[in-house]
């Protein structure tokens, strides 16, 4: 079919319409001749086939799109989206097998658990799950009341969000979420080597359902590379990154990696790098879900954009 459509635009388009597609206009005609017409005076009766077109490309148009598989995955927005090298969009990560999306405002809006664009795509996996996080914390609440910041004790935020948070998601939206492996390794204070830095996430992981991103990853959907891909360069660099930054949000909350210092395990928060590191059980931030969509969900409509989000199915 897309290689019909494709030959009809470019061979018959303001000239002349000669191909008659049986289910369209023959009925229940064994035998259809072919005659050529001017296509301005080609019009298609629509009244017994369901569509909406009554022109004959634009029915050819409707049972095109209507006929085409549904994209599935991470592999249906790679369909979709251009890679960029700047500005903002969708990336090639240099450090993993992902794919980031970067900038001030990418068109990376989604719809999950029925709430309209109100989540964003935040990576493409190497397996073709879809990390996404919600726009909006859906709860204030201490990191860990143990004062260990221990996501994998489990942490208080990590109880909530796997339990009582998790229950309230409707039944198809737990069916979309895919069950992976959350970075949870701690991280240096002023680190200024990105690559360690992830190295360091990596070093611990926790299998589970939602958690929460890591600050790696909140470093790479900045599109300003040279000011803002370190923990050190962004706090240099405030004012510009968080103008260069789709995740910044003057909302306080949590990020999900540990930080390692010399007397205490500190929690990270955003949005003031000075305070990246929180006691976990003295201030309760927002929670901001990050969960994986499975590899099998299917995008069936939506370019991304706030009015027009992806939706899945």
């Amino acid at each position: 079919m897309k290689r019909i459509k494709s030959y009809l635009k470019t061979n018959f388009k303001g000239i002349m319409i000669g191909i008659v597609i049986g289910v369209l206009l023959c009925g229940t005609i064994g035998v259809c001749a072919a005659t050529y017409f001017e296509s301005n005076l080609v019009t298609y009766d629509n009244t017994e086939s369901g569509l909406n077109s009554t022109d004959v490309q634009g029915a050819i148009d409707e049972l095109y799109n209507a006929c085409k598989t549904p994209a599935i995955g991470g592999d249906g927005i790679l369909e979709k989206v251009p890679i960029v090298t700047s500005g903002d969009g969708l990336y090639k990560d240099e450090y993993e097998d992902r794919y980031f999306y970067k900038g001030a405002n990418p068109n990376n809006y989604i719809t999950f658990n029925s709430e309209y664009a109100g989540w964003r795509i935040l990576s493409i996996e190497y397996d073709k799950t879809i990390k996404i996080i919600r726009n909006d914390g859906v709860i204030n609440q201490y990191y860990d009341t143990s004062g260990k910041n221990n996501w994998a004790r489990p942490a208080t935020l990590n109880t909530y969000l796997n339990s009582t948070y998790y229950n309230t998601l409707r039944d198809s939206a737990q069916n979309q979420i895919a069950q992976k492996n959350f970075s949870i390794g701690s991280v240096k204070y002023g680190n200024n080597d990105l690559k360690t830095q992830i190295n360091n996430e990596n070093s611990k992981r926790w299998n589970g359902k939602i958690a929460l991103p890591t600050i790696s990853e909140f470093l790479r959907t900045n599109s300003n590379k040279n000011q803002c891909n370190t923990y050190e360069n962004y706090a240099d660099n405030i004012g510009t990154c968080n103008v260069t930054n789709w995740m910044y949000s003057s909302q306080y909350w949590w990020l999900l990696s540990p930080m390692e210092t010399s007397d205490t395990s500190c929690g990270l928060s955003i949005p003031m790098p000075q305070d990246f590191c929180t006691i976990v059980d003295y201030y309760q931030y927002a929670a901001r879900p990050a969960l994986y969509l499975s590899s099998e969900v299917k995008i069936i409509g939506g370019d991304g954009t706030q009015n027009n989000p992806y939706i899945i199915e």
